[in-house]
């Protein structure tokens, strides 16, 4: 899923694949529904975990199943 994007995606990056505003964005970061870390003021975004927030948010697995 997702192979023309990097390991470790970026907001814009975010934004783009679930077509989303940069606000939405933080505030799924903030709140935690999606696994990130920062470097300073950047984050940093596995790209595993947009793909698990996906898989979880379609009801195609369960989050006890990651």
């Amino acid at each position: 899923m997702f192979e023309e994007y990097e390991d470790l995606l970026s907001i814009e990056d975010l934004c783009s694949i679930l077509s989303i505003g940069k606000k939405t964005a933080y505030n799924l970061l903030h709140g935690k529904q999606i696994k990130a870390f920062r470097i300073g003021h950047i984050w940093k975004i596995p790209k595993r975990s947009v793909e698990e927030y996906i898989l979880i948010k379609s009801k195609l697995v369960k989050p006890s199943d990651l």
